[in-house]
């Protein structure tokens, strides 16, 4: 018998969308239901978006919570939802003010969505709660008795600390969360969840160390026999060059020298030189975890490699203005492209000879899932998912899907990039490492059958 999930989610592509937790959310979502499982999906009524059939019903939540309402109807893309209204939740961004920093008031936000996800558990009639990331795990501390229950941590770093006085409103479990005088959400929910999940098996031990565990290394260790590490998949319907809509040439396994194609119209549209140098590209957020501070002074070597770079990603605001002007000093070489455009991540994913991803840590990762189901050869660090995904062609010729280099530092990646560069010139050695890559089933099929296992094992020990 399928069990009836509740999934409450801050983030679900493409209703909500800005980092990897929306796409992981909609995947695993979509798997499931494809799977038979029955999944409510409780994601914040950030406004502007319509369902059809729409019905609303009030929830029972605390005074400093509410009013809250909850709006259900079918999403023409992700199917039915549950569309969470509290005081405050409906803004332009789901995080962060035009000045770019956190909303004020992200602490109220997020807790009385927590409380509103406590409440409609109430009246759902789930037999599990899956949670996910600091904005959703005070839900435990609101409930009398805690419910079979998954909390799934995307990025660790990110816990939703605020002030003490809150543990005074969260409800009957409220001490899991006091910390240090503080209340962290997510160190209550790591504590009070029957299963930890860690979006990636490396992820899931390096998350127990001091080095990994941002404070709470400790905590997640004492749950240890309930921590368990499941990595994500992408969407490969969506990511598929042989039926992507956003490639004007598509092309599929055998076929790999279509991607000279989408190659040579990347270079003419992003101005950069044509001169038979490797073409590496990066989709990403401009940020310290991702190592994107290290490309300014990575642009110098380029001529020297040789080799092109295309970088199209947002963020510090620092990193891009850095990146703006070796796009100027170093013009032919150098492409940056702030901000998303989905058309373009597919473009990008689909001309390039590599993928550069440098993160300092990275849970899972996306992009070197969806680059090597493209044909692109990803250069990334020995972290969390990226050690999961990523087989070093030169440790092992045979199984090789890209380079993997030790750190996240300058001479790191330039060594890494010189191996990549001498890999992709070998025609033997790069089709070899393009047809492993994409020989891998990046879907989610395996990634739902191991959350659909893990409800199945919180419900029976309940």
């Amino acid at each position: 018998m399928m069990p009836r999930v509740l999934f409450a989610t801050a983030e679900l592509a493409p209703v909500a969308s800005v980092g990897g937790l929306a796409s992981a959310a909609a995947g695993l979502v979509g798997e499931l239901r494809r799977q038979g499982v029955d999944v409510v999906v409780a994601l914040p009524d950030y406004s502007g978006v319509e369902l059809e059939g729409e019905h609303r019903f009030s929830v029972d939540v605390p005074v400093w919570a509410g009013p809250a309402s909850v709006r259900v109807g079918r999403h023409p893309v992700v199917g039915e939802l549950h569309l969470v209204d509290v005081p405050g939740i409906a803004r332009t961004h789901p995080y962060l003010a035009h000045d770019g920093h956190g909303w004020h008031d992200n602490d109220v936000r997020f807790l009385a969505f927590s409380a509103a996800v406590a409440a409609l558990w109430r009246d759902v009639d789930a037999d599990v709660l899956h949670l996910n990331d600091w904005h959703t795990a005070s839900a435990l501390g609101a409930l009398d008795t805690t419910p079979p229950s998954v909390l799934s941590i995307h990025n660790l770093a990110y816990q939703g600390t605020c002030d003490g006085r809150w543990l005074s409103r969260l409800g009957p479990h409220a001490g899991a969360y006091e910390w240090w005088g503080a209340c962290n959400p997510l160190k209550g929910g790591l504590l009070l969840a029957d299963a930890v999940v860690a979006v990636s098996p490396t992820y899931a031990r390096e998350i127990v160390e001091p080095a990994g565990g941002f404070g709470l290394h400790n905590v997640l260790r004492s749950r240890a026999s309930s921590l368990h590490g499941i990595l994500n998949g992408i969407d490969t319907t969506v990511w598929d060059p042989r039926t992507d809509a956003h490639l004007r040439v598509t092309y599929g396994p055998d076929d790999l020298a279509a991607k000279a194609v989408a190659r040579r119209e990347l270079l003419s549209e992003l101005a950069l030189r044509d001169d038979g140098a490797p073409l590496a590209v990066m989709v990403t957020r401009l940020t310290e975890q991702k190592g994107t501070d290290l490309l300014p002074g990575l642009v110098r070597f380029l001529d020297r490699l040789p080799l092109r770079l295309a970088v199209l990603g947002a963020g510090e605001a620092g990193t891009a203005a850095a990146l703006h002007q070796a796009v100027g000093e170093h013009p032919g070489s150098v492409a940056f492209v702030e901000g998303y455009d989905e058309g373009l991540s597919h473009r990008l994913f689909a001309a390039g000879d590599l993928l550069l991803m440098p993160s300092r840590f990275e849970p899972c990762g996306l992009s070197q899932m969806q680059a090597m189901a493209y044909g692109t050869l990803p250069v990334v660090t020995d972290v969390g998912g990226l050690h999961d995904t990523v087989v070093d062609l030169d440790d092992d010729p045979r199984s090789g899907t890209g380079v993997v280099v030790a750190r996240a530092a300058e001479s790191d990646l330039v060594d890494g990039l010189h191996r990549a560069v001498r890999a992709v010139a070998d025609p033997v050695r790069r089709a070899t490492a393009q047809a492993n890559g994409i020989a891998v089933d990046w879907s989610w099929r395996a990634p739902a059958l191991a959350h659909l296992e893990l409800y199945r094992d919180v419900i029976a020990r309940r």
